[in-house]
């Protein structure tokens, strides 16, 4: 069992940033963000592998990164020129597997959300 703990969301205006981290409770080798905007199915954002390896949505490539402490078992998003349709619950995401995977069904362990609202 993992249990991840999200932090950092909040409300911002539309070009800033902001920075979510995802604390967990040991190490995994696939840490990923996914989101959930009202009416929408979730959606993979971005991956991570142990090793540094890294995939983006293509919608978020250019302004987000994602980054992970090794040492800390964290991972972060760093969300810049957020947009409004960037508005949505932001879940971290852990698995088993060492590919970097974006399907939902490769993460075993989910965080409780953290809500991101950017405004216009």
């Amino acid at each position: 069992q993992v249990l991840l703990v999200e932090s950092g969301g909040g409300l911002v205006q539309a070009g800033g940033s902001l920075r979510l981290s995802c604390a967990a409770s040991r190490r995994t080798r696939l840490m990923g963000w996914f989101r959930q905007a009202p009416g929408k199915e979730r959606e993979p954002v971005a991956a991570i592998t142990w090793s540094g390896r890294t995939s983006y949505a293509d919608s978020v490539k250019g302004r987000f990164t994602i980054s992970r402490d090794n040492a800390e078992n964290t991972v972060y998003l760093q969300m810049t020129s957020l947009r409004p349709e960037d508005t949505a619950v932001y879940y971290c995401a852990a698995g088993s597997d060492s590919y970097l995977y974006t399907q939902e069904n490769k993460y075993d362990f989910w965080g409780q959300g953290t809500q991101v609202t950017v405004s216009s």
